[in-house]
C-alpha cells in the first residue's frame, strides 16, 4: 500500500514545470559565485520563495536565504540547498557553460537550488494537502565550511522557526536515477592542517652551509604516507592527502622554508585525533633529524563534521523515496569520504536525513569502461572536476524527493 505521503507528493509533482526548472538550472550554471559571494544565486531564489508566499529574508550569515511557509499545526521540517560554487575552469563544452573565468558550479550546488526552487513552488501550490511548517534554507559557502556556521552565528534559529526535521541532497556520479541512503554515517568528516618547514636558506651550490627545508618537506611527505598503512587498523576508513607543497623561487637558491597543506578523511574523532597526532610527531621528528634551526608550524585548521543520519529518520525518507521511485531505485552504499557542514544545522541534536542523487547522463555511463559499478564510477567526471555535469533528466526527480521527504515529515492530510 502506497503511503499518504507518497500519493500527495505525485499528485503534487505530476505537472512540474520541467522546461522551466531546466531554464533555471542553466542561468544557475552559467553564473557561479564562489563561497560568501552568491549574491546573484541567493537574490534568485529570494525571489522565487517570496513570489510563492514564503516569509523571507536574505543576507542571513553573509549571503544566506531563508523562507518560512507557516501553515498550521504540525511539524516544522527544514529543506536545505547549498549554493556556492568552485574555482575550477569549465571544461564540459555544455552550451550553457559558465560565463565567469575561473569558476563552475563543479560540485553540482546549481542543481540543488533548482531542486529546492521547484520543491517550495510544489509544496506552497499544495498546502491545501499538508500541515505543519516549512522552513527553505539555501546555504552559501558550504565548499569551504563556513556556510552553516555563519547563519547560526546570525541567530538563524532564534530568527526562524526551529526544525524538528532537517533534509538535504546532493548529486553524485552515477546512473541518473538511483537515491542513496544510509541510516547512519554517510559521510566523513574532514580535517585541514598546515606544515611550515624552517630551514636555512643559501646558495644551491653550497648546501653544506644551509638546512635544506624542501629535502626535509619530502621526507614529511613520504613519512606521513605511513599513517593510514602502518598507524590506522585495516577496519577503519581514513585517508592523508597532501594537497600542496610549496616552496623556494629560483633554481639556485635554498629557500628558508617550505610549506605543506595536508587534508584528513575519518569517520571517528578517535582516529581523527590519533592522525592529528601522528602529523604532528612525524613533522617534529624529520625537521629534528634535519637539524632545522626550529620546529616546525603545525596548524590544524578548518573542519568538517561527520555526517550521521538519524537512523529513523534516514528509514523514513528512503522507504517514501522507494515508494515515489519503484524498487530498487533506493539503495545503501555505506559511508562516503566526502565531507559536508550541513550537520552543524542540527546543532543540539536534530534529526536528519541527507541522500545521494546519481546524475550521469545516460550516454556518458553507458560509455564508462569497467566491469562493475565501481570501476565505472572511477570512469565517469565525479565532483570538483571540470567535466562534471549533471543530467538534465534528474532535475524533475530532485524536486520530486524533496517534496516527498517534506511531505513524510510533515502532517499530511
Amino acid at each position: 500500500m502506497t503511503s499518504a505521503a507518497a500519493r500527495v507528493a505525485l499528485d503534487l509533482t505530476a505537472d512540474l514545470p520541467v522546461p522551466a526548472l531546466e531554464e533555471l538550472y542553466r542561468d544557475l550554471h552559467r553564473h557561479p559565485e564562489l563561497s560568501l559571494r552568491e549574491n546573484r544565486t541567493a537574490g534568485v531564489l529570494a525571489g522565487r520563495l517570496r513570489k510563492a508566499g514564503y516569509d523571507t529574508a536574505d543576507g542571513v550569515g553573509g549571503t544566506g536565504v531563508v523562507g518560512v511557509l507557516r501553515n498550521g499545526d504540525g511539524p516544522t521540517v527544514l529543506l536545505r540547498a547549498d549554493m556556492d560554487a568552485l574555482p575550477v575552469q569549465e571544461e564540459t563544452g555544455l552550451p550553457y557553460a559558465s560565463e565567469t573565468s575561473g569558476v563552475m558550479h563543479a560540485c553540482g550546488h546549481d542543481l540543488h537550488v533548482t531542486w529546492l526552487a521547484g520543491a517550495a513552488d510544489a509544496l506552497a501550490a499544495g498546502r491545501d494537502t499538508w500541515s505543519g511548517t516549512l522552513v527553505v534554507l539555501g546555504q552559501p559557502a558550504e565548499e569551504t565550511g563556513e556556510g552553516a556556521a555563519r547563519m547560526l552565528a546570525d541567530r538563524l534559529y532564534e530568527r526562524f522557526p526551529r526544525p524538528d526535521v532537517l533534509l538535504a541532497q546532493h548529486a553524485v556520479p552515477g546512473p541518473a536515477g538511483l537515491y542513496a541512503h544510509s541510516p547512519g554515517l554517510i559521510m566523513s568528516a574532514s580535517t585541514d592542517i598546515d606544515i611550515v618547514v624552517h630551514g636555512r636558506g643559501g646558495h644551491g651550490s653550497r648546501p653544506e652551509t644551509t638546512v635544506d627545508p624542501v629535502v626535509t618537506a619530502a621526507y614529511i611527505v613520504t613519512r606521513l604516507q605511513t599513517v593510514v598503512s602502518r598507524e590506522i587498523a585495516a577496519r577503519e576508513s581514513a585517508v592523508l592527502t597532501v594537497g600542496r607543497i610549496e616552496a623556494g623561487s629560483r633554481h639556485n637558491i635554498i629557500p628558508s622554508e617550505a610549506q605543506l597543506a595536508l587534508n584528513l578523511r575519518t569517520q571517528s574523532e578517535e582516529v581523527r585525533e590519533r592522525m592529528i597526532a601522528a602529523v604532528r610527531r612525524i613533522a617534529v621528528g624529520e625537521c629534528a633529524a634535519a637539524g632545522c634551526p626550529r620546529e616546525p608550524g603545525i596548524t590544524v585548521g578548518s573542519s568538517f563534521p561527520m555526517t550521521v543520519n538519524d537512523p529513523d529518520t534516514d528509514r523514513r525518507i528512503a522507504a517514501v523515496h522507494g515508494e515515489v521511485f519503484g524498487a530498487g531505485t533506493v539503495l545503501d552504499p555505506g559511508p562516503a569520504m566526502g565531507s559536508e557542514d550541513f550537520p552543524r544545522l542540527a546543532e543540539g541534536g536534530l534529526p536528519y536525513s541527507y541522500w545521494f542523487v546519481t546524475s550521469t547522463p545516460a550516454d556518458v555511463w553507458s560509455a564508462a569502461s569497467g566491469d562493475d559499478l565501481l570501476e565505472r564510477l572511477m570512469a565517469v567526471p565525479s565532483n570538483h572536476s571540470p567535466h562534471f555535469a549533471p543530467d538534465l533528466s534528474t532535475v524533475a526527480p530532485g524536486v520530486r524527493t524533496l517534496v516527498s521527504g517534506a511531505l513524510a515529515s510533515l502532517s499530511v492530510e
